[in-house]
């Protein structure tokens, strides 16, 4: 990783800090009512996981911790790993007012080996606009597989590349029609965003603002994981959201939203099972 890439994941980081508290306030993560962690997932995210009773999982670039509660509420040793220190310890701070048995760690996912003391994991969890903050993403895979116990399985629920491509969360003045407004590809330089209003409703992030991300296609996450010996079982592709991202969207039975009949159907979100 190039000191350039070094000195836009310390400005995200302090980004993220600076988000933390709009994020702990929002109605999108809904923290003032009772808490629901399994909302945020897809029935064929716990298809592909399977039974976690007694496995050790890490969730990286865990954020709030919304969705980590969920595994050690189904019977997991649970460990959730953000690069934002305001957001570890309100992460804690929510898992222990649930009464969850989390631990979190501040640290860069490049450095979660180290971070760990080295432990091995059963599975390894990331996703829901996760990747999009890694410039390097062969680095990131040879972290999955140092920090995998053999045999242990990593699942990326991840927001689609189309959907990045046409703006995970309308600009100003976007209209609802499906454009494409952003690479599918990645291979270019980081997107420089002033994220002075985020993802979530609320006020305005106040302090560091800015952010970069970078785009990955499918085939670079693919290709990152089987260079660093991981083999992939399964790709499903979802034209469901857990939030609406256009005015139009509908709600489904599962609670997800999906584009109305008439609409293209396309995917929104994958997810991906690969073991080591």
């Amino acid at each position: 990783m190039t000191d350039e890439h070094e000195r836009m994941m310390r400005a995200n980081q302090a980004n993220w800090d600076a988000r933390t508290p709009v994020h702990l306030a929002s109605r999108f993560y809904g923290l003032g009512e009772k808490l629901d962690p399994a909302r945020w997932f897809a029935a064929f995210e716990w298809e592909d996981l399977g039974d976690l009773a007694g496995l050790d999982v890490l969730h990286l670039q865990c954020h709030l911790g919304t969705e980590t509660i969920a595994f050690a509420e189904r019977g997991a040793r649970t460990v959730g790993l953000d690069i934002s220190e305001a957001s570890v310890t309100a992460a804690a701070d929510i898992a222990a007012r649930a009464g969850a048995d989390v631990t979190y760690v501040r640290a860069n996912v490049y450095d979660a080996v180290e971070a760990l003391d080295g432990r091995r994991f059963d599975v390894i969890y990331t996703g829901k606009g996760a990747l999009c903050y890694l410039p390097d993403l062969d680095r990131w895979a040879t972290v999955i597989a140092q920090l995998l116990r053999p045999g242990g399985r990593l699942y990326i629920a991840e927001f689609h590349p189309l959907l990045n491509a046409l703006g995970p969360k309308p600009a100003e003045g976007e209209g609802t029609e499906l454009l494409l407004r952003h690479d599918y590809l990645g291979g270019r330089d980081a997107v420089q965003r002033n994220a002075t209003y985020t993802y979530t409703d609320g006020p305005a992030v106040e302090g560091a603002t800015d952010s970069y991300e970078w785009m990955h296609g499918m085939d670079e996450v693919i290709n990152a994981l089987t260079t660093a010996g991981l083999g992939i079982r399964r790709l499903r592709e979802s034209d469901e959201l857990p939030w609406p991202r256009w005015p139009q969207m509908v709600r489904t039975p599962s609670g997800w939203w999906r584009l109305p009949e008439g609409e293209p159907r396309i995917p929104l979100l994958y997810g991906l099972l690969a073991s080591r």
